[in-house]
């Protein structure tokens, strides 16, 4: 039987008759099981919504490459390259190596590029 008790009031929360109280509670029990993680997996998306990023990911799965070499890659300076590095760096998503005056850097996550391959295929099929 359909409930019709209202959730309660709050501030610009849906004030219609909820019909299936159970199942509303339920979703937000385990939504809030993920509190302390959806801002940390909204982070992760943040940090992957450049294309430049994404860019140097994927170049890094070919294997290491130093900072002047990313550069050209992505027609970047090497100050912007570098600045892009350091973001994924912090996250530990990249390892990089210092050789006198060059820095090389190679991905440090093996998950995070089955992820984006697991991404752009998915792109490739909707889009046939």
């Amino acid at each position: 039987m359909k409930n019709t008790v209202s959730l309660k009031k709050q501030q610009g929360t849906c004030t219609v008759p909820c019909f299936d109280h159970d199942k509303v509670n339920a979703i937000r029990s385990t939504l809030d099981k993920e509190r302390d993680r959806l801002p940390e997996l909204a982070d992760f998306y943040k940090l992957l919504g450049s294309s430049k990023r994404l860019k140097i990911l994927l170049a890094l799965a070919e294997g290491e490459l130093c900072v002047c070499d990313l550069a050209h890659v992505l027609e970047l300076s090497v100050a912007a390259t570098s600045h892009q590095l350091k973001l994924l760096r912090d996250k530990g998503w990249l390892r990089k190596r210092d050789d006198g005056k060059m820095v090389y850097y190679r991905l440090h996550s093996a998950d995070l590029l089955k992820a984006l391959k697991s991404d752009l295929k998915m792109l490739e099929t909707r889009l046939r």
